[in-house]
């Protein structure tokens, strides 16, 4: 089958031929009909995620069909499903039995430790996999699985929306463009924090229901709640600056660079400053089912597999209006 591997950190992925793999008891063969690039891509591409196993297919936002499934209850051939970040958990930790799997120490994760769908087959656990129904095609679906999933998850960690009425989104990306319709679905003022001189993003984020768009150093009034999308940390003291007592800052990448310093003041008033890592089922099976109700819109850029180094690259650059999804 072909592939667009990562052989080493800091290179370019390679169109490969490899075997296409053979599914275990409980995994499920997937026809891969589309895969979203996900900046945790470039991350594990930049050598800043430094764990993957390599040579190694990436890619974790992954809609595709069934066409084995050895020993699999809920999924049979034929059938459509997603395969998220979240790949297996050991299920006996103390934050697998607390509801935290999302935290296991032995977690694997598709597109690093498991190959992922930047190919035109991929396995998959059936345990961490989710049946994807509705109007959504492959291309449009595939977003949700990551864009989406920590999107939400980040927005609910930010708080109850009766409390988290004006929420700010530092980064106006795949995610943030998620974000958007489920906060303003459920009443919530947004605020969308762009480059300087980002005119389109903030046209984007205006279109999608923001009730202001501007420049991360503009301060249009205090947020209650604000999500960080951007992996920079200097925009964690801008956060906070913008945050009233008691409002939330969720960093919600998987990886961000250094927070500089910040004077207590900012943080004083119960403000808090958390990260997001990973997610859990509890999230996908709680998202696809908002997702088709609010109904959330994907916008989407595709192109071929053969094109994978152009489509990160894109993302890379920030021209990206929402996802950039590969097409086997």
């Amino acid at each position: 089958m072909r592939a667009m591997v990562l052989e080493q950190p800091r290179a370019e992925l390679k169109e490969l031929e490899i075997p296409r793999p053979t599914p275990a008891p409980g995994q499920v063969l997937i026809r891969v009909g589309a895969c979203a690039v996900c900046r945790t891509d470039l991350h594990i591409i930049d050598g800043e995620l430094t764990r993957p196993k390599l040579p190694c297919v990436l890619g974790h936002q992954i809609v595709g069909v069934v066409e084995e499934a050895p020993g699999v209850t809920q999924f049979r051939r034929g059938d459509r499903v997603g395969v998220p970040w979240l790949g297996w958990t050991c299920g006996v930790c103390v934050y697998c039995t607390s509801g935290r799997e999302n935290l296991c120490d032995r977690a694997r994760f598709t597109g690093y430790d498991i190959d992922g769908g930047y190919a035109e087959n991929c396995v998959a656990d059936a345990k961490y996999c989710f049946p994807v129904v509705g109007e959504y095609d492959d291309a449009h679906a595939a977003p949700l699985l990551c864009a989406g999933l920590i999107g939400y998850r980040s927005l609910r960690l930010a708080g109850d929306p009766a409390i988290a009425r004006r929420l700010g989104l530092y980064g106006f990306g795949a995610a943030a463009h998620l974000v958007t319709q489920v906060a303003v679905s459920r009443g919530q003022r947004v605020f969308a924090f762009t480059r300087r001189g980002d005119e389109s993003s903030q046209r984007f984020a205006r279109s999608l229901g923001a009730e202001w768009a501007g420049s991360t150093d503009e301060r249009p009034e205090s947020l209650d709640a604000a999500i960080i999308f951007a992996p920079a940390g200097e925009l964690v003291p801008l956060a906070l600056r913008a945050t009233a007592k008691g409002g939330v800052v969720v960093c919600a990448g998987i990886h961000m660079s250094d927070i500089p310093s910040f004077p207590y003041d900012i943080l004083w008033g119960e403000r808090t400053v958390r990260s997001v890592a990973n997610l859990t089922r509890r999230d996908g099976d709680e998202f696809l089912a908002l997702a088709p109700r609010v109904p959330v819109r994907t916008e989407v850029e595709c192109f071929p597999l053969s094109e994978a180094n152009e489509a990160i690259q894109t993302h890379r650059s920030g021209r990206l209006r929402g996802a950039a999804v590969l097409i086997p």
